[in-house]
């Protein structure tokens, strides 16, 4: 085991090499995403296109609910991929990623409206959404245990890219939104424009796939011996970190979701033009992209444990604030000062998570370990955010109600940070 470990330690690396390595994992990352994106960012239009139009509410709660129903796919991708990353290694796993997700969008990309299909059309785009969780099940365990492994002294930095990448993927599914709803119709934009997000995610997928193709394994892989089970392992030996890294994903899914949901927010809460959302989002995605990677290298310095303590404590108190604001002063001004100042609280907490997920598991468990945590995490409090913060305010007639929810992730969140410094000693 020494012999091995020592043939595959990591040799020195230049500062070309290791940016190559950051984009082979944060360019797919940013693909897989954005076309997660592109649907919700979307909704509104979506509801219109693939639903009956009977009631406007129902058909946005069916369209939410079918982006929501889709993260349901998402543990059994984890399951699949992410041991399929601690078998056979982290390039495998992130190419057959990246190749699921291409065939998901090119269905997104022809699908039929329900005014041509009926029914056929909600089922094929909740097929192809399965399809979509599936692929992104398997995608941040891998990419996340490929950056770390490769960049064993600078964790939280190499991770952070998991992060910016999503944050890239924001802008560009932004800018197609501010684009597209300054420049078509409404008509326009529901007979044909909003395919062509979905087209030009299609157009650039080829690209990471040829980067993750020509992408070395990590040393730290090559070097651990192989686990004959990794969910078996993660299942019954490492319950106790699996529920821990699940908490500690809790506020970071619940505020990006939220933040996701602004455009319909905007639109249908707000009473504001769709772009105004858009507009919003785009800068939030900015924030994201830039600010992550500062987080990751300032966790390198500080401990990861101090700083996402103190972000979530901000979520909790300036939640309720910052959609009062909106609400009181609804505006694109007000609209990008609050989405600007929750993209800056969860790049410094989510640019330091997936370190702190990475070290929480063993090298031969981490593909698994990760990937089913968030993906476990995901689902829950995540991926039905959109739609629990529609129902909220449906329900109770209160435009705040959404921050409710954010505030009750980040005591969840706050909670199992301190049982993580606690129990496994992590800083």
């Amino acid at each position: 085991m020494t012999t091995a470990a020592t043939a595959h330690a990591a040799p020195a690396r230049s500062s070309a090499q290791s940016w190559r390595l950051i984009a082979a994992a944060s360019i797919g990352n940013a693909l897989e995403w954005y076309d997660l994106l592109v649907y919700g960012y979307f909704a509104v239009t979506m509801s219109a296109v693939f639903f009956p139009r009977g009631d406007q509410l129902v058909s946005l709660l069916l369209t939410l609910g079918t982006f929501g129903v889709s993260y349901l796919v998402r543990p059994l991708g984890a399951i699949v991929l992410g041991a399929y990353a601690d078998r056979a290694g982290r390039k495998a796993s992130l190419v057959a990623s990246i190749v699921l997700m291409m065939i998901g969008t090119s269905l997104m990309v022809v699908m039929p409206g329900y005014e041509s299909i009926g029914i056929a059309a909600p089922i094929l785009v909740l097929l192809a959404r399965l399809l979509q969780g599936f692929s992104v099940g398997g995608e941040f365990g891998s990419s996340t245990a490929f950056l770390v492994e490769h960049g064993p002294h600078r964790k939280g930095f190499f991770a952070s890219w998991q992060w910016s990448g999503q944050g890239l993927a924001a802008v560009l599914a932004s800018a197609f939104g501010v684009v597209l709803t300054g420049t078509l119709t409404p008509e326009q934009l529901q007979a044909w424009g909003w395919r062509v997000p979905f087209a030009f995610g299609l157009l650039i997928g080829p690209i990471g796939f040829y980067i993750r193709r020509h992408i070395d394994e990590t040393p730290e892989f090559l070097a651990a011996e192989p686990a004959a089970s990794p969910l078996r392992d993660v299942l019954v030996r490492q319950w106790d970190r699996l529920l821990l890294a699940i908490g500690a994903v809790v506020v970071s899914t619940s505020s990006n979701y939220l933040i996701l949901y602004m455009p319909t927010y905007a639109i249908n809460q707000l009473k504001l033009p769709a772009i105004t959302g858009f507009v919003a989002t785009l800068i939030g995605g900015v924030l994201l992209t830039v600010f992550a990677p500062f987080a990751g290298h300032w966790s390198d310095q500080v401990g990861r444990i101090r700083i996402m303590l103190t972000t979530s404590a901000l979520f909790l108190v300036t939640a309720y604030p910052a959609f009062a604001l909106v609400a009181a002063y609804p505006s694109l001004a007000i609209l990008v000062l609050v989405v600007g100042w929750l993209s800056i609280v969860k790049a410094a907490y989510s640019g330091v998570l997936p370190a702190l997920m990475a070290e929480l598991f063993p090298t031969r468990t981490r593909g698994t370990g990760m990937a089913l945590s968030y993906n476990i995490s995901v689902p829950l409090f995540g991926g039905f955010a959109p739609f629990i913060a529609t129902s909220l305010i449906a329900l109770t007639g209160d435009n705040l109600a959404p921050s409710f929810y954010l505030m009750a992730t980040a005591v969840l969140s706050l909670i199992v940070l301190v049982i993580v410094r606690r129990r496994v000693g992590l800083e």
